[in-house]
């Protein structure tokens, strides 16, 4: 999809702030509301907007500790990265997954209490799923940069 600069602008104030509305939207781009309406609605029938969140402060709700989970497989057959996929699709602790190249296979994003709770995570949760040859942890010491906006 080729987008032109107001669809970029556009793009980048929703993702500062979905719940605009589409009257702000139209002042800040100098555009009819209709017109911001028709050009959010074209961004969501396509696809590239694909869902509206809430962001939630991990702070606010005792979940500061993040780990960074290398997980190496026991082997690559198609039988073993589908279930492994499947299965940390249920780890509500997990909050993103990658299939990743180079020394390990996945890398999992984890929010946490604290070490006690990653460690009761381990040994109750990630450790039973079948085919993991070993995992390796990064603990954050800060967050540097967060952000969830995509510049196109």
């Amino acid at each position: 999809m080729n987008f032109d600069e107001t669809d970029k602008k556009l793009l980048q104030y929703l993702q500062e702030d979905c719940k605009q509305t589409t009257k702000e939207l139209s002042y800040k781009l100098t555009l009819s509301v209709t017109a911001v309406y028709e050009r959010i609605k074209k961004l969501e029938n396509s696809g590239v907007i694909s869902k509206y969140v809430a962001l939630v402060d991990k702070t606010k709700i005792d979940r500061k500790f993040l780990i960074l989970c290398h997980v190496k497989l026991t082997q690559h057959k198609k039988e073993y990265v589908m279930q492994f996929e499947k299965e940390v699709m249920n780890l509500e602790e997990v909050t993103e997954c990658f299939h990743v190249s180079g020394d390990y296979d996945y890398i999992l994003k984890i929010y946490l209490k604290d070490m006690d709770d990653y460690r009761n995570f381990m040994l109750t949760k990630l450790t039973t799923l079948q085919h993991i040859a070993s995992t390796h942890s990064s603990f954050t010491i800060s967050e540097v940069k967060n952000t969830t906006t995509i510049i196109l």
